[in-house]
């Protein structure tokens, strides 16, 4: 390993205006931030505290041991979407420890839309799974749900990545020796009523958690019976005569103590972290990230400069330093954990198309997990690159790329578009995790070469007339305004292309946790199922 020297200069004009630009990014990140975790709904949070209910934060907050980090995913999902009303989809997800033992969490947060539903909802919880079932992380769902939103059925009900997979993900989860567990705290119908009753052990708490498949006014529209909810499908009845709930708990921080009881009696055991070397913070402070990355994205820097702020020491071991240089290439440690990362200086030629799959090749021989570090125009085009054999060489790197069997983490830090996304692990290609910074944008190319491409084909379809200026005028503001729209992180975010936006000073933390989950995940034990009675 060599220790990389910087030459950015922090006391620079330039680097002050990028630091004051991303920073400014990073604030409102933080402001969208506090608007998920409650701004805007302060009355719906304050009648739910006084029916004796804590927020999916404060479940989770009381449920994870003290002093433990707690990764969220998705946080922005449904961000710009239905007016605003749906922050965070209507739930709260992520990997937290509890009592010693990695979990994902998914937790329904019912002062949004009564924790229903939407299509957002759906794709969030299901992604929550995939990482668990991936990593093979015992689930723990804080259930407050009431369903599928009704006006958003054709979008949650009936396609097989709709609400039903997540019921079959549990199941399989189960089998497969993965434990799902439950806490009801609020109503859960329909639908939602299969989560707590799918699951390997199930606490509802007193006065407060319902569980039916039809509530009330359902059972008196179908057979004419008249019933209340707690009688219908109340915690008490659950727990002491259908046999529905394995526990039950007088409040919500009993039910959270009766969790941890059981997480910390799974007999549960993942994989040791063998020979870790003692960690050793960067060289270069991680906040100067913000001076790093140009403000005008037609402005380069180089790669390494990040890679010296995020690795281990400021240490790395670069692979043909002098060869395909607009890929940078070269193992580091994150936390202790070795990874190599792949990092663009431009775009991509044959000669690092070749580099980047030898060096992906080397990384999966020796159990070396990935990291790709997105900021990428695309494969070169043109006569000189096609004869160089471009399609041919940039499909070697998809393909070792898409082969490899070791762990896989992107980090969109910049531009991701086209074939380049695709070559860098972008989401079609399933990476363990997937972030996206503040100066993130995802798009098939740039606004750029969109509105070109556009006014060039518009033209071509006359052949030999002349399209008037209004209508060219109009055709490149349309490409620009649908491009600036759909390629803006929050718009990825929102639709969870991503994992979630980070701050790019803690990218280095947010990657050590998830070097940790996928170096420690247990062998698979075998089918195992869990018959409720």
């Amino acid at each position: 390993m060599s220790i990389f020297t910087s030459a950015a200069d922090p006391d620079s004009e330039t680097f002050a205006d990028n630091r004051d630009y991303v920073e400014g990014l990073n604030q409102t990140l933080r402001e969208r931030l506090a608007v998920v975790a409650g701004g805007g709904r302060e009355a719906l949070i304050e009648r739910h505290h006084k029916r004796g209910k804590l927020l999916a934060r404060e479940r989770i907050d009381r449920l994870v041991d003290p002093g433990t980090a707690f990764l969220e995913f998705s946080t922005l999902a449904a961000w710009g979407q239905y007016g605003n009303e749906v922050p965070g989809a209507g739930i709260v997800t992520g990997i937290g420890t509890v009592c010693d033992t990695l979990c994902v969490m998914i937790a329904n947060d019912a002062t949004v839309k009564g924790g229903s539903f939407f299509h957002e909802t759906v794709k969030k919880h299901v992604r929550a799974q995939e990482i668990a079932e991936q990593n093979r992380l015992p689930v723990i769902y804080l259930v407050d749900c009431g369903g599928a939103y009704l006006p958003e059925q054709d979008r949650v009900f009936p396609d097989k990545d709709h609400f039903g997979n997540t019921f079959h993900r549990q199941c399989n989860m189960s089998a497969n020796g993965i434990p799902q567990i439950s806490a009801v705290f609020g109503g859960c119908t329909a639908g939602g009523a299969y989560i707590p009753a799918l699951s390997d052990e199930t606490v509802m708490v007193r006065g407060n958690a319902r569980i039916h498949l039809g509530g009330p006014s359902i059972v008196k529209a179908a057979i004419n019976e008249d019933i209340d909810g707690e009688s219908l499908g109340g915690a008490e009845m659950h727990t002491k005569v259908s046999g529905v709930s394995d526990y039950l708990a007088e409040d919500e921080p009993h039910a959270l103590a009766i969790l941890r009881d059981i997480i910390a009696n799974l007999n549960y055991k993942r994989r040791k972290i063998e020979d870790l070397p003692v960690v050793v913070a960067p060289k270069y402070d991680p906040a100067d990230i913000a001076g790093i990355i140009s403000k005008d994205r037609k402005i380069p820097y180089d790669v390494r400069e990040i890679i010296a702020r995020m690795v281990d020491a400021s240490a790395f071991r670069e692979f043909k330093p002098d060869y395909g240089e607009s890929m940078v290439c070269g193992t580091a440690r994150i936390h202790g954990h070795a990874v190599g990362i792949l990092g663009n200086n431009g775009a991509l030629f044959s000669e690092s198309s070749l580099k980047a799959a030898h060096f992906i090749e080397l990384c999966n021989q020796r159990q070396i997990p990935l990291l790709f570090l997105h900021n990428i125009t695309g494969f070169m085009v043109g006569r000189d690159a096609e004869r160089g054999g471009i399609a041919k060489n940039s499909a070697k790197m998809v393909y070792a790329m898409s082969t490899a069997r070791v762990p896989r983490f992107s980090v969109i830090v910049g531009g991701s578009y086209g074939a380049g996304n695709y070559g860098m692990c972008g989401r079609g290609f399933w990476p363990h995790f997937l972030f996206a910074w503040p100066t993130a944008e995802c798009a098939t190319m740039s606004a750029d070469i969109a509105s070109n491409v556009m006014l060039t084909l518009r033209q071509a379809s006359l052949k030999g007339g002349a399209a008037s200026q209004d209508e060219l005028d109009g055709i490149e503001k349309g490409v620009r305004d649908q491009y600036g729209e759909q390629s803006d992180p929050y718009y990825a975010t929102s639709r969870l292309w991503d994992d979630g936006i980070i701050e790019p000073a803690r990218t280095r933390d947010v990657l050590g946790l998830c070097l940790a989950v996928t170096m420690t995940t247990p062998e698979p034990t075998g089918y195992s199922p869990v018959f409720r009675m």
